[in-house]
C-alpha cells in the first residue's frame, strides 16, 4: 500500500520534465542530445523543475549524490541543484555502475569486460573458502545462487 502511494507521487513528475526521464525505484534520470548550449540550458532547466517538483510534494533530492556523464559532446557544461538554499554544482563523472552494469562516457564496454571475471573470481574464491567439500553440481548450485542474489 505504501509503494503505490509513493507511485502515485512520483508518477506526475514526467510531466514536469521536457527532456527523457527514466525512474526505477529511487533513481531518476534525465538526459538529452546536447548539440547546442542551449540544449544545455534546457537540461538545467530539467534539474530546475526537478527541484520545484520535490519542494512542492516535500520529497527532497539529494544533490550530493547527483552525477552528470557526458557521452561523445565536446560541449562544456556544468549543472547545478539546490540544496536548503545551497547551490550545489554536480560532480561530473566518467563511469558509472547502474544496475550491475558499468558505463563509461566512451561507451566501449572495456571495463565491463574487465570487471565481471573479476566478480567471478572472487565469487568462486568465496564458495571455494567456505565450502570446502563440493563437487561440481554443488559448486555450480552456489554460484548460481550467489550471483543471482549479488549482481
Amino acid at each position: 500500500m505504501y509503494f503505490s502511494l509513493f507511485l502515485l507521487f512520483v508518477d506526475e513528475l514526467s510531466t514536469w520534465i521536457i527532456n527523457s526521464i527514466n525512474m526505477f525505484a529511487d533513481d531518476t534520470k534525465i538526459w538529452c542530445r546536447i548539440s547546442t548550449r542551449e540544449d544545455s540550458l534546457g537540461q538545467q532547466e530539467d534539474l530546475n523543475k526537478l527541484i520545484s517538483w520535490s519542494q512542492t510534494w516535500l520529497l527532497r533530492f539529494h544533490p550530493e549524490k547527483c552525477k552528470v556523464m557526458h557521452i561523445g559532446h565536446q560541449i562544456s557544461t556544468e549543472y547545478k541543484m539546490e540544496d536548503s538554499g545551497n547551490t550545489v554544482q554536480l560532480m561530473t563523472i566518467k563511469e558509472e555502475k547502474d544496475l550491475g552494469i558499468y558505463i563509461v562516457d566512451n561507451l566501449k564496454p572495456s571495463l565491463q569486460c574487465t570487471k565481471s571475471p573479476d566478480k567471478a573470481m572472487s565469487v568462486m574464491r568465496l564458495i571455494k573458502r567456505n565450502f570446502k567439500n563440493t563437487d561440481i553440481e554443488e559448486f555450480n548450485l552456489l554460484y548460481k545462487a550467489y550471483t543471482n542474489d549479488h549482481m
